[in-house]
């Protein structure tokens, strides 16, 4: 009984824990380590499992670029992803809800959702950004979780 009890409120921590905006943090850090070498280490929960392990299985056409790494990191990284993906519970959540199951998005710029939520950037933000996939521009707590800052 207490285990429950326990399990329990680590469940709503955690609900309490996003309440504040945030999207979570990459915790794994490998994934943050690699994938921060390049670009901002996107939180697994942006993507479903489908989109991580295509990403993850095509590191040396990584959107024009060689992004290879040894079997060893790709695997320990595409396990991280997947095992914290926005359908790791069985249900989609975050910008991957109402998505088809049939999509298997490349980029969380693609996300339905998040075009909702973004519109069409200006052109002042473009230049600002330099990439849609720039979130730091905009969203100064991206790396924490936070893009509710804007």
């Amino acid at each position: 009984m207490r285990t429950l009890v326990s399990l329990a409120w680590l469940a709503a921590l955690s609900t309490l824990a996003l309440a504040d905006g945030s999207r979570g943090v990459v915790t794994d850090q490998l994934t943050k380590t690699e994938c921060s070498a390049c670009h901002m280490a996107f939180q697994p929960g942006f993507l479903p499992a489908r989109s991580w392990q295509a990403l993850m299985g095509n590191l040396k056409e990584h959107f024009g670029e060689d992004a290879s790494l040894s079997a060893e990191t790709t695997a320990a990284i595409t396990s991280y992803l997947v095992a914290n993906a926005a359908d790791s519970s069985g249900k989609p959540r975050g910008f991957a809800r109402g998505l088809p199951a049939d999509q298997t998005p490349l980029r969380i710029t693609d996300l339905p959702r998040f075009k909702g939520e973004h519109g069409r950037f200006s052109e002042a933000t473009m230049k600002k950004a330099g990439s849609m996939s720039n979130c730091a521009a905009c969203h100064q707590g991206a790396e924490k979780g936070i893009f509710e800052d804007d």
